[in-house]
């Protein structure tokens, strides 16, 4: 079963803590700070595969979380940097940010993207001794590890793609010409998902691509043509399969009109897609209808082909036109991986409750619970931490004025803007 949507959820690991530790052993009682650094969470790294036509493995798999980095230790020892967590999609892949909306890779070849990145590890106690202060006893806690909701959206990349109402034929098409079995039947929406088949002809191969279910209405989520026009972006050729039997009740020239129209709403982009007009099933077909409907299409600027893929009449003529015109054209241009800096997940809430202005914040309470907020070091070195993050202006844009309380977690202190925080 072909999985080609899936949303889930990542999160890279956390950074370890950095430590507050004092050198002390009997040759040394004053050795001096020696907390080490903590370990660096993992990322979530998307790895785009070619041998994967699916997200089937995502189906069930909704969360996703890295390994978290080692706290540090004494001796000014690092704690251990977590693997990265790499997940891996079929080639055609696009990634975009749920909350957002906003696209974030397109991983259409051999390359990878980091969607989450991992929290750095805090700095140990010995990073902060200077020669004003050479026992400082607090630590950096490790950054939070990014957590996104996102949506793969697979998006098949084939030369070729076959489009058309129900029942024209597509898929004997495409069981004739390459060695793809999908399900051949008289009845509408046989095929109910997209078929892929590699075409070896005449030293060139290529791959065709069935799209089933397109009907009018499509484009706005009638039948099944709405889950399958995505696949239709990445084809270099589009070849539009018509039925010119004498099956009554079929209206080639209608059937024709109605399919486009509702590709191009899809994707006003595919006007420009170079499309060939199979007329399919010339051993039935009624000569009269046939030949104005030729008429018709021709006079619309397409090139028109009539074939049988249940005689084998004209399949080659037809690989002919489409090798001829793949060698001439250039892969579709997609847009392509967005490569981001490392982000930080510093999100930063303010809010009121009686007397006390709270900050809402995973990485400030971090921060907070390895302080010794007692000693006159720790406040001046969170006091700076609030300066250079922004969160001083922050709080005063908020409202907070000298004197008032403000609670970060289960920790209380007075604003003061200027001075340190008491």
């Amino acid at each position: 079963m072909l999985i080609d949507l899936v949303e889930i959820e990542v999160k890279a690991g956390d950074g370890g803590d950095g430590v507050v530790s004092f050198l002390r052993d009997k040759m040394n009682a004053f050795g001096g700070p020696d907390g080490g650094n903590g370990g660096r969470g993992g990322d979530v790294i998307l790895r785009s595969d070619e041998h994967l036509s699916t997200l089937a493995d995502y189906r069930y798999s909704k969360r996703l979380i890295a390994a978290s980095g080692g706290n540090g230790a004494s001796l000014k020892r690092t704690g251990k940097s977590a693997p990265n967590l790499e997940l891996r999609v079929p080639a055609g892949t696009v990634v975009r940010d749920l909350e957002t909306g906003e696209l974030l890779a397109d991983l259409s070849g051999k390359e990878s993207y980091v969607v989450a990145a991992g929290g750095r590890g805090g700095a140990g106690n010995f990073n902060f001794a200077t020669s004003k202060n050479r026992a400082p006893k607090y630590a950096k806690p490790g950054e939070v590890g990014v957590r996104r909701k996102i949506s793969l959206e697979l998006k098949l990349l084939a030369d070729v793609g076959l489009v058309g109402f129900p029942n024209v034929g597509k898929s004997s098409i495409i069981s004739r010409v390459s060695c793809a079995k999908p399900k051949v039947a008289n009845y509408p929406f046989t095929t109910l998902e997209p078929a892929l088949g590699v075409v070896s002809h005449k030293g060139q191969n290529f791959v065709i691509a069935d799209i089933p279910g397109l009907i009018k209405g499509s484009s706005s989520g009638r039948g099944l043509g709405f889950k399958f026009l995505r696949h239709i972006q990445r084809c270099r050729i589009l070849v539009h399969v018509v039925d010119i039997s004498s099956n009554e009740g079929r209206n080639p020239k209608l059937e024709f009109l109605a399919i486009n129209d509702e590709i191009f709403k899809y994707d006003p982009k595919l006007k420009t897609r170079p499309m060939i007009v199979v007329g399919n099933k010339v051993d039935l077909e009624d000569d009269e209808s046939a030949v104005f409907f030729e008429d018709f299409v021709k006079c619309e600027g397409y090139e028109f082909l009539k074939v049988s893929a249940a005689t084998g009449f004209n399949l080659d003529k037809f690989l002919d036109m489409i090798a001829e015109k793949i060698a001439k054209l250039a892969p579709i241009e997609i847009e392509g991986s967005i490569l981001h800096t490392r982000s930080r997940s510093e999100f930063v809430e303010l809010s009121k409750k009686g007397k006390f202005y709270i900050l809402h914040s995973d990485w400030l309470e971090k921060i907070i619970k390895t302080l010794n907020l007692e000693t006159y070091d720790a406040r001046k070195y969170f006091k700076k931490i609030l300066d250079q993050r922004g969160i001083t202006k922050r709080l005063t844009a908020g409202g907070v004025i000298d004197g008032d309380l403000v609670k970060i977690g289960n920790s209380v202190f007075v604003f003061e803007e200027s001075h340190e925080i008491y």
